[in-house]
């Protein structure tokens, strides 16, 4: 079943931000080695969820702020 992001506890947005940002710097190392991607569209999709994630962090983190 899938999560929506906003739905996810804390430590697990920070486990999924860290994988993505492992992801998105792979990626990156092996185009810059062999010049192709079997799907560019992944280094854009990484990034956007990347943002969406430090985006949910950042809500939160004025949310308790404010209380």
């Amino acid at each position: 079943m899938k999560m929506k992001l906003s739905e996810l506890k804390d430590a697990e947005i920070s486990q999924q931000l860290s994988e993505a940002s492992k992801q998105i710097r792979e990626t990156r190392f092996q185009f810059a080695i062999t010049r192709s991607l079997e799907n560019p569209k992944i280094i854009r999709e990484l990034k956007k969820k990347i943002a969406r994630l430090k985006t949910i962090q950042r809500e939160r983190e004025l949310s308790s702020k404010k209380k």
